[in-house]
């Protein structure tokens, strides 16, 4: 069981404490804080010290104001790492010192007292209590925060400039112009606001023992901030690595992690997590491929890149490795033809932007690593088929993303060591293949559904390409209204087989609605209203489809009948049937 020390304390006892040594690590965001935020602060303790604008009211024995909890971990050099209470910790420093600069000539015995208090709040001092005017109880190491420098410049001077402009600048000279208004309007009582603060406003601190224990602690505590991702973990590992390096490939390190981020935030979007946390995962799965892990149990990502304190990530390859692999992500999300100048890859991507689950991602992304150095398309041309092939029958045979780790997972090892991938062992039955496809439920809600539909659109070689960006739907071609007018579907199961469904463009698709047949082809093919033109579809077979006069139950039939044997061909050809 980990252990904690929680304690609560007044803000004087906590920063006060000669141990007490805060470090905003390098892998924190930036501060965050605006004017807004401080002027709620300064309202609420203001409203807490001073009732009804009376100081008198205040009962400094018994009146406590929380301000929230500060979780730390001692790190390796002895520093309070904060997890969780950055922005209070900060802003409060900024609160204390514009209290201290205010105190410096004030003689009465009330102000020197107040001030020396702060003074130990914000140095450190000596065994006899004397403060090291070099030395601050708090500092920031944040990578991505140019400003910080400034911070505790403003805390080791007091001063800010005109042309100061960030937030805690703006945010000091907020705090520099209340306390003015507040001198001016207690004078006689100005060294009561900033006492309170210290003795009867309470922090409560959480030292975990690890920075781990505390990244749960804050995940568990704080449901209203955002805990900090795998990601920004390791861009504090990363960030000492490149550190050690000299400043040159410290500030580079900078610039292309925060590129990096950027080309994340357009090319991810995971369901949980960030998109940085994403490239990370599918790197992952190569180095994992690489230590020959094809157990079908896939540990966290932390705990992936945190063996023996985080090695993996102490090897210059590695970045620049996350750096092309995010390119290539970025060229396949933008179908880019100059990187794939094939168009068979060009479509498969595509089909594969609407596989049944996303184990594919990882799969292709340790292809791309092995191969990135002898690009052939041709040969991802190979692959691709073979996978869509695979994962497009398992969700058949084997429901759920977890069964196709097991096949997968062996085949990416195969990959890493030069192998060809053949899912020689998993192999499918052809008789049994056929039945499911003949009984299955092809029901909209399922994910193979719109993948077989896509599939099946681009085996029209006439089919264009279209952009990842297309907003496609799942369009019933005999629809469902005409049958509950007709009732001319002897099998009304017909409805939803794969034979009578297609993907049809959305705007397209609401115009089509639940028209007859006849009707429905001047929306595939376009039509000029007035001095409008509705586009036509760009799905070619519904092109083709409409030059028909009707479209029938037999017509749904041996459709459906056609896109089963084409399936069962196509694995044929990819030799992935026992016949």
């Amino acid at each position: 069981m980990s252990k904690l020390n929680v304690d609560q304390k007044t803000i004087q006892a906590l920063f006060s404490d000669r141990k007490a040594d805060f470090l905003i690590p390098d892998y924190q965001r930036p501060y965050a804080w605006e004017e807004k935020e401080c002027q709620t602060l300064w309202e609420d303790i203001f409203s807490f010290a001073f009732p009804d604008d009376d100081y008198s009211k205040f009962d400094s024995d018994n009146d406590e104001y929380y301000l929230g909890s500060v979780v730390t971990f001692k790190n390796e050099t002895g520093k309070m790492e904060v997890i969780d209470g950055q922005q209070r910790l900060t802003t409060l420093m900024l609160l204390l010192r514009a209290f201290y600069e205010r105190f410096g000539n004030m003689q009465d015995s009330n102000s020197v007292a107040t001030r020396e208090n702060i003074e130990k709040c914000i140095w450190k001092t000596n065994e006899f209590g004397k403060p090291d005017k070099n030395a601050l109880k708090i500092n920031s190491e944040v990578a991505s925060d140019n400003d910080k420098t400034e911070f505790l410049d403003i805390l080791k001077s007091g001063r800010v400039n005109k042309g100061q402009k960030s937030r805690y600048a703006v945010n000091y000279r907020y705090f520099q112009e209340q306390i003015d208004i507040f001198l001016q309007k207690y004078p006689s009582y100005f060294s009561y606001l900033p006492t309170r603060i210290l003795n009867n406003c309470i922090l409560l601190p959480i030292e975990a023992e690890s920075q781990n224990t505390a990244l749960r602690i804050f995940s568990t505590l704080n449901d209203r901030g955002k805990p900090l991702s795998d990601a920004d973990i390791f861009k504090s590992q990363l960030y000492k690595y490149y550190s050690q390096k000299g400043d040159d490939e410290k500030d580079n390190f900078i610039k292309e992690w925060k590129q990096l981020e950027e080309q994340t935030d357009k090319i991810f979007h995971p369901q949980t997590g960030t998109p940085m946390d994403e490239l990370f995962t599918r790197y992952m799965y190569y180095e994992r491929a690489k230590q020959g892990n094809k157990s079908s149990t896939t540990e966290a990502l932390r705990k992936f890149y945190e063996k023996e304190h985080y090695a993996l990530l102490k090897n210059d390859y590695v970045f620049s490795n996350l750096r092309q692999l995010a390119q290539f992500w970025e060229d396949v999300s933008n179908l880019n033809s100059d990187r794939f100048n094939n168009d068979n890859v060009l479509r498969n991507l595509f089909i594969l932007n609407y596989a049944p689950n996303g184990m594919w991602t990882y799969f292709v992304s340790v292809y791309y690593m092995k191969n990135k150095d002898n690009w052939d398309n041709s040969e991802f041309e190979d692959f691709l088929q073979k996978i869509i092939a695979f994962i497009w029958a398992y969700a058949l045979t084997n429901a759920g993303v977890n069964a196709l780790r097991t096949p997968v997972y062996a085949e990416m090892i195969n990959l890493v060591e030069g192998l060809p991938v053949t899912f020689s062992d998993y192999k499918f039955d052809k008789n049994l293949l056929t039945t499911i496809l003949q009984t299955y439920e092809f029901s909209n809600r399922r994910p193979i559904t719109r993948s077989m539909l896509t599939w099946w659109a681009y085996q029209n070689e006439k089919q264009e390409l279209l952009s990842l960006d297309t907003v496609l739907e799942i369009e019933h071609i005999f629809a469902r209204n005409r049958q509950e007018n007709e009732k001319s579907l002897k099998d009304e199961n017909n409805l939803e087989c794969l034979g009578n469904k297609a993907l049809l463009e959305k705007r397209i698709n609401i115009r089509a609605s639940d028209y007859r047949f006849n009707d429905k082809r001047k929306y595939y093919q376009g039509y000029i209203k007035g001095e409008t033109i509705k586009e036509r579809t760009h799905i070619n077979e519904l092109l083709e489809l409409s030059s028909k006069d009707d479209f029938n139950e037999q017509d749904i039939i041996q459709r459906n009948q056609t896109i089963e044997n084409r399936f069962i061909d196509y694995l044929r050809k990819e030799d992935l049937l026992n016949e």
